[in-house]
């Protein structure tokens, strides 16, 4: 169908605003977005991005975990997550190594330069974390966090 064919009205303005105001959706994108860019900003300096930051976090661990419980953990799909690792690779930041017991699954560890980032990384966390904390209104943060994994489920 052609851009000039199609009626505008089929969807009224009013619906526009009832979806902008109210999307749980589009809130939890706009605020993600949000804290992705506060963090990105603050781990600037170790040439660290927020979704990078998770993503070693979700790798420290006593034992290596397999990629697809790193994947679900990040509720990513195996095929995202693995090109995340890619540049931590590049960087010597983490390992991937094939399972020694099922060849077919893939480990992924933290190396020591990975483990020393993570160090220097984490206490920049705990600060803004706490400062955002702070910022949230009722309900409070455990009450959101809660709702959120609520979903994870559905």
């Amino acid at each position: 169908m052609s851009e000039k064919n199609i009626d505008s009205t089929l969807v009224p303005y009013t619906t526009t605003l009832a979806v902008r105001d109210r999307c749980l959706c589009l809130h939890a994108q706009r605020a993600a977005r949000a804290l992705s860019r506060r963090f990105d900003e603050a781990f600037r300096h170790l040439d660290l991005k927020s979704g990078q930051f998770s993503l070693l976090m979700s790798l420290n661990r006593p034992q290596p975990p397999t990629l697809g419980a790193v994947a679900e953990l990040l509720a990513m799909d195996r095929t995202t997550l693995t090109a995340n690792l890619k540049p931590l690779e590049r960087r010597g930041l983490i390992r991937v190594e094939k399972d020694a017991d099922d060849r077919r699954l893939r480990r992924l560890s933290l190396t020591s330069a990975g483990k020393e980032l993570l160090a220097q990384a984490t206490p920049i966390w705990t600060r803004l974390h706490a400062e955002i904390e702070a910022q949230l209104m009722d309900p409070d943060a455990e009450t959101l966090r809660t709702g959120l994994n609520a979903l994870l489920k559905s």
